[in-house]
């Protein structure tokens, strides 16, 4: 759209910046600012500061790299869960999918990405190490693999197993009650849930 289009070249800026966000598109960054300039000034001043907020103060779980407020996050932190048994996911989106099963009730591990070379994501770019680290402390006896069912996720599953095949150490993964080619976020809680309480010896998941 050209600029000669716009009333505004403030009201540009702001529909370029909401459009830079997934899955918004101009039409609806458009319709996102004309929205928040219907609303009271003190209203938008809040949400602009809680976005300053967010990007400034967030922190990364020192145990787990999950998004925290704090250094060690509230899942970590909660001494009613079972330490032993850390399920290892790509991002904070799994974390939020596989908590509200309500169906586990162990730690979390955030690798923060999948291997993707068509991305230029190798296994250097990921939280593995950081995995191997906390399993080498002795307190782990199981490790849940629930990365999406792709291609990139069952690589990254099976890197990560070779990698910790011989620590003595669970290795297990996902029913597959989750879809081949599905991403976990959009799996719904029932059948998460059963998959994570069926799950599986990750070896026996191999060839099929």
């Amino acid at each position: 759209m050209n600029i000669d289009k716009y009333p505004s070249r403030l009201l540009e800026n702001a529909v370029n910046e909401f459009a830079k966000l997934p899955g918004i598109g101009r039409k609806s960054a458009l319709r996102l600012v004309l929205h928040l300039l219907r609303q009271p000034g003190e209203e938008v001043t809040t949400f602009g500061n809680s976005l300053i907020e967010l990007r400034n103060e967030i922190k990364h779980c020192k145990v787990c790299h999950n998004i925290s407020d704090t250094e060690i996050c509230q899942i970590c932190a909660n001494p009613s869960r079972n330490e032993s048994v850390v399920c290892v996911v790509e991002n904070i989106r799994d974390v939020m999918s596989v908590e509200n099963t309500q169906q586990f009730n162990g730690l979390y591990h955030v690798l923060g990405g999948i291997i993707s070379p068509m991305d230029g994501i190798g296994p250097a770019d990921l939280e593995i190490d950081s995995l191997i680290k906390r399993i080498v402390k002795g307190e782990i006896t199981e490790i849940i693999f629930a990365l999406s069912t792709t291609m990139e996720g069952d690589t990254t599953n099976f890197y990560i197993f070779r990698k910790l095949k011989d620590l003595n150490v669970k290795l297990s993964t996902l029913a597959r009650g989750v879809s081949i080619g599905d991403e976990l976020e959009y799996t719904d809680e029932i059948t998460l849930g059963r998959s994570l309480i069926n799950r599986v010896p990750y070896e026996s998941s191999l060839g099929k």
